[in-house]
C-alpha cells in the first residue's frame, strides 16, 4: 500500500524556511529567508489536510488552486505543481515573498484554525517557481497566432504587467508605458530588495520584452504623450498607473527640512541598489546614517522604511503608530522582522508638529488610547489630556499610505469619470471606465491595496479588453 502523502499535520509541525540571523540581515539588502529544499519543501506542503473547503484559495484573490499544487509538491510532481500554480498567477515567485499570507491563505487555513499551525503556503509558492526557473520549465511567451489589435497599458506595474502577460499570450499587440526608466513600479522602486530582489523582477519584464511587449520608459503621459493619442494609435487603453500621491501630514514645523516622504525615500535607496548615483542619498538628504530615525505610520509601507533605515545605519529607528500593535494594518511578520532588527515601535502615539529651526530636530508626539470603534469596527484613538512629549529625530519619514493623482487634470481628460476618492471609476467585474474602450485596473480603481489584487485586477482587464476586441472583430466581419 503506497504510503500517505497528506494529513500530516498532526505529526510534522509548521516549519518556515531558515530566517538569516538579524545581526547579518542588517548589513545587506539581500532577502532574509532562506530557500527551502526539496525535501523540507515536500515535508510541509504534505502538513496539508485536503479540506473539502478550502479556505486558503477561497481568500486568495486570484483563487489559486493552492491545495492542488500543494499535493503535487508533497508528492515530488513540482513541474505539474509549477504548471498549476502559473496557470492563476502570472508572478507567482513574487506573491510568495511579499503577499501577506497571514492575513490571507495561511491565515485561514483550516489546521491553523484547529491549533496545529498553518502550512507555510507563501514559502512553497516561492519555492515552486524559483525551482522552475532554475530547470528551464519557464517557457518563453509565444502566442499560436498573432493578432493585428493593439492595446497601450499606461502603468509599468503589477496590475500593468499581468495585463500584458495575459494580452500577449493571446496575440495581441502591447506597447507599456511607464513615467520611470525600469518597468515594475512599486515592484521595482517601493518595496525593498530584503522582501524582494529586484531580479525577481526583472527577470519578469525581460520575459514581457522577450516575447515582443513594448515598453515606452520615461514617458509621462499628458506631458510626453496626450491621453487622446494614445487612445488613437491603440485598440484598447489599460489604466493602470497605481497610486503614487503620498498623503500628507500638517502641523506645526511640517516644512522643516528632514521630514520626508515614504516613496521618496524608499525609491532613493533602491536606485542604489539597483547601481544607480543618487544624488540624494550622497547629500544625506535621504540618508539615514548616523542619524536617528522616526517613521510615522503602521502598514507595510512604514515596515520598509525603519528596515531600510537600519539597513543604512541609522543611529536609532523608531515607529510611531497612533493605535496599538493588535489594530496595526501592516503585515504581523514585518514587524516581528523589524523588531529582531532593532527598531522600537512606539504604540498609541500621534504626531501633532514638528520641532526645529530650519531642519528637524523633533517630532511633538501626542499620546493616545483606544476608545470606542469606528465605522470599520476599529477601536477609534483618543487624545490623553495634557500627555505629550518630544521624540528626538535628525530624519522624519512620513509612510501615511497613497491617494491617486488626479488623472482627468493631468491628463486633459475631464470626460474620464473618477470617484469621491478621485480613483478612476470602473465597472467592478469588467473594469470599463466611461470611455469606450478604456479600461481600468490595480490600485487607481482601489485605491492603495495589495500587490495580488492588482495582480487580479490586471488579468480580470485583461480577459474583459480580449471580449471587447472579439466582439469588434465580429462585429467588423458581418
Amino acid at each position: 500500500m503506497a504510503q500517505q502523502k497528506m494529513l500530516k499535520f498532526v505529526n510534522v509541525g509548521r516549519d518556515m524556511p531558515e530566517k538569516r540571523g538579524a545581526g547579518r540581515r542588517r548589513e545587506d539588502y539581500h532577502e532574509i529567508y532562506q530557500q527551502f529544499a526539496a525535501e523540507k519543501a515536500a515535508e510541509q506542503a504534505s502538513r496539508c489536510s485536503q479540506c473539502g473547503v478550502p479556505f486558503c484559495q477561497d481568500h486568495c484573490p486570484l483563487h489559486n488552486n493552492i491545495p492542488d499544487w500543494l499535493k503535487m509538491v508533497a508528492e515530488g510532481r513540482l513541474e505539474e505543481a509549477y504548471k498549476l500554480s502559473q496557470a492563476t498567477n502570472t508572478f507567482p515567485e513574487i506573491c510568495g515573498r511579499i503577499c501577506p499570507q497571514d492575513r490571507l491563505c495561511e491565515g485561514n487555513c483550516v489546521i491553523e484554525q484547529s491549533g496545529h499551525g498553518t502550512v507555510t503556503i507563501g514559502a512553497i509558492e516561492k519555492y515552486i517557481t524559483d525551482h522552475a526557473w532554475q530547470e528551464g520549465w519557464v517557457q518563453p511567451i509565444s502566442p499560436h497566432t498573432e493578432r493585428p489589435e493593439s492595446v497601450g497599458i499606461i502603468g509599468a506595474g503589477p496590475a500593468g504587467l499581468a495585463a500584458a502577460d495575459v494580452l500577449r499570450r493571446a496575440g495581441v499587440q502591447v506597447t507599456i508605458y511607464d513615467r520611470y526608466d525600469r518597468a515594475g513600479g512599486l515592484l521595482t522602486y517601493g518595496i525593498p530588495g530584503f522582501k524582494l530582489e529586484k531580479d525577481v523582477v526583472m527577470r519578469r519584464n525581460d520575459q514581457l520584452a522577450e516575447a515582443g511587449v513594448k515598453f515606452r520608459l520615461n514617458c509621462n503621459v499628458g506631458a510626453d504623450i496626450s491621453f487622446a493619442e494614445l487612445r488613437e494609435s491603440h485598440d484598447a487603453i489599460l489604466i493602470g498607473t497605481g497610486v503614487y500621491k503620498s498623503r500628507d501630514l500638517g502641523g506645526p514645523g511640517a516644512g522643516l527640512n528632514g521630514i520626508v516622504k515614504a516613496i521618496d525615500y524608499l525609491t532613493a535607496s533602491n536606485r542604489l541598489n539597483l547601481g544607480d548615483k543618487v544624488p540624494e542619498i550622497e547629500s544625506g538628504e535621504l540618508n539615514a546614517k548616523g542619524k536617528k530615525v522616526v517613521v510615522i505610520g503602521g502598514g507595510d509601507t512604514a515596515m520598509d522604511c525603519v528596515r531600510t533605515a537600519i539597513r543604512q545605519g541609522a543611529t536609532s529607528v523608531k515607529c510611531l503608530y497612533r493605535r496599538d500593535r493588535k489594530n496595526m494594518p501592516g503585515s504581523v511578520r514585518e514587524t516581528q522582522n523589524a523588531e529582531e532588527e532593532g527598531v522600537e515601535f512606539v504604540w498609541l502615539a500621534a504626531p501633532k508638529g514638528f520641532a526645529g529651526e530650519g531642519v528637524v530636530s523633533g517630532v511633538k508626539v501626542q499620546k493616545m488610547r483606544l476608545g470606542s470603534p469606528d465605522a470599520s469596527g476599529r477601536q477609534s484613538p483618543e487624545a490623553i489630556p495634557d500627555a505629550e512629549y518630544t521624540e528626538e529625530a535628525d530624519l522624519v519619514i512620513k509612510a501615511l499610505g497613497f491617494s491617486p493623482e488626479a488623472l482627468p487634470t493631468l491628463w486633459g481628460t475631464p470626460e474620464l469619470a473618477v470617484t469621491d476618492w478621485g480613483t478612476v471609476k470602473a465597472d467592478f467585474i469588467t473594469k470599463e471606465t466611461v470611455l469606450p474602450g478604456v479600461y481600468a485596473a490595480g490600485d487607481i480603481v482601489r485605491g492603495a491595496s495589495l500587490v495580488v489584487w492588482a495582480i487580479r485586477d490586471g488579468r480580470d482587464a485583461a480577459a474583459s479588453i480580449l471580449r471587447y476586441l472579439d466582439a469588434r472583430k465580429s462585429v467588423a466581419a458581418e
